[in-house]
C-alpha cells in the first residue's frame, strides 16, 4: 500500500513538472481514454479488495480499454458520427459500479471493525 501511495504522488510531481501539451484536436480521444483507464485503475482496486486481483488482466485491460475507447472516438470523428458516446456511457457507467463496490466494501469493513470495538468494550 505504501508503494502505491509513493507511486502516485510521484506521478502526480513527475506530471505537474514535466510541461506535456497536446493539440486540442486530440482532447476528445484523450479524455475518452483517460475515462477507460480510469474504468480499468478502479476495477483493478475493486478486485483487490474482493482478492481477485490479476496483474495481467489489469495491465492488458489498462491498455486495451483505453486503445479500444480512442479508437472509436476517431473512427466515430472520421465517419460524422459520435461513437465517443459508447465508450462515455459504458466505462462511466463501469466506473460507478466500481466506485459504489469499493465504498459498499470500506463501508462493511468500517462497520464491522465499529462493532468488534463495541464488544470487546462491552466484554
Amino acid at each position: 500500500m505504501l508503494w502505491a501511495i509513493l507511486g502516485l504522488a510521484l506521478g502526480v510531481v513527475v506530471g505537474y513538472y514535466i510541461p506535456f501539451t497536446y493539440s486540442d484536436n486530440y482532447s476528445l480521444y484523450i479524455s475518452v481514454a483517460i475515462l477507460a483507464a480510469m474504468d480499468s485503475v478502479f476495477g483493478a482496486i475493486r478486485s483487490s479488495m474482493e482478492n481477485h486481483y490479476n496483474n495481467i488482466m489489469f495491465i492488458t485491460g489498462f491498455f486495451t480499454n483505453a486503445l479500444l475507447a480512442a479508437f472509436l472516438a476517431y473512427l466515430g470523428d472520421r465517419l460524422g458520427v459520435p461513437l465517443y458516446y459508447a465508450p462515455i456511457i459504458v466505462f462511466g457507467g463501469r466506473l460507478f459500479q466500481n466506485f459504489a463496490a469499493i465504498r459498499r466494501s470500506l463501508v462493511e469493513k468500517f462497520l464491522i471493525e465499529k462493532k468488534r470495538k463495541t464488544r470487546s468494550n462491552i466484554e
